[in-house]
């Protein structure tokens, strides 16, 4: 094994300040070597085969003001979806309660705008009371956020914010220009200072380069504390946005990034989020030797397919995984 991924005990350590140089010779490592010390790592810090089952929402649907090329429901982009208001509570709850006697035991609801608006503040804090009263844990992607929100979607109980990097500083305006790299870490300081838990990943498979998938691990890897909830997408190619026509990632690219943001951070639940259901079951194997240890289930996420709960049964099942407590 590389002399650098060779101490398990002082990989499972967190550190602050990985360079590019450093992050760089893990992510390309010999792949036996790099899959063999993610799996370490995460045994030194979480139950192995253990995967949590989370399930997302999309509270309201199309119309959003950003320019992000990789989504459909981007104002700019003609992708056919129709734009839809924010969902009444009964429907939110009901869709819940559906995900929990599924197996799911975290709850996420995205909104497609830019930014939190005052007067959806107490309809989305109702969501994410009546969520945690089924015992499960909640999280919500709403954009950006003013003074304030964070500390009221926290005194609702919310559990976790998602606000993802994207990618790295220098390819990300290649992919959105209507809000900056640091709007983003902005909200993310707000949503620390609140006391609510961090959620930020990033997407793979854009278009960037491999220097780019490292540097935007290493921009996570180097946020104090590190993200507790790490998503690691694949891009899903949609017609009619600017990356609908976009070249396939290779899949052990993929691997490299999941195994990588395990050993960069290593007490984070990476997570195995959007691009599933394009994957082979060999595939998504080779993601939790390399330390996923968690996957979003249900029909659709936001707007985009998703393996049937069937398909991921049969897999824990081939795989010996059981779903997280």
């Amino acid at each position: 094994m590389t002399e650098l991924l060779s101490d398990i005990d002082q990989l499972a350590e967190p550190r602050q300040d990985w360079t590019l140089a450093e992050a760089g010779d893990v992510y390309r490592a010999p792949f036996s070597d790099l899959v063999f010390a993610a799996q370490s790592v995460h045994r030194r810090k979480h139950r192995a085969n253990s995967v949590q089952k989370s399930q997302l929402l999309s509270i309201k649907t199309g119309g959003c003001a950003e320019d992000c090329g990789y989504c459909s429901q981007s104002a700019f982009h003609e992708t056919g979806l129709k734009a839809s208001k924010l969902m009444p509570l009964d429907a939110v709850m009901s869709a819940a309660t559906k995900a929990r006697e599924g197996g799911a035991t975290r709850f996420c609801m995205g909104a497609a705008w830019r930014s939190l608006k005052d007067r959806d503040v107490e309809a989305v804090c109702a969501m994410v009371e009546g969520v945690k009263s089924l015992g499960m844990e909640t999280c919500v992607t709403l954009g950006m956020l003013e003074n304030g929100q964070a500390e009221r979607l926290k005194q609702a109980g919310l559990d976790y914010y998602n606000h993802n990097l994207d990618t790295s500083r220098e390819y990300y305006g290649s992919v959105i220009t209507t809000r900056t790299y640091e709007d983003r870490i902005d909200t993310l300081q707000r949503v620390r200072d609140a006391g609510i838990h961090v959620c930020c990943g990033g997407i793979i498979g854009m278009g960037e380069s491999q220097n780019d998938r490292i540097g935007l691990l290493v921009e996570l890897a180097n946020l104090s504390p590190h993200p507790e909830s790490v998503p690691v997408n694949q891009l899903v190619a949609v017609p009619g946005t600017p990356l609908g026509d976009v070249e396939p990632l290779d899949g052990l690219e993929f691997v490299r990034a999941i195994a990588t943001a395990r050993i960069l951070m290593p007490n984070s639940v990476v997570r195995l989020s959007a691009g599933r259901e394009t994957m082979s079951r060999e595939l998504q194997a080779l993601c939790f030797m390399a330390g996923a240890g968690s996957i979003f289930v249900g029909e659709e996420l936001l707007t985009t397919p998703n393996p049937e709960l069937a398909e991921d049964f049969d897999m824990f099942e081939a795989l010996g995984l059981h779903a997280a407590e």
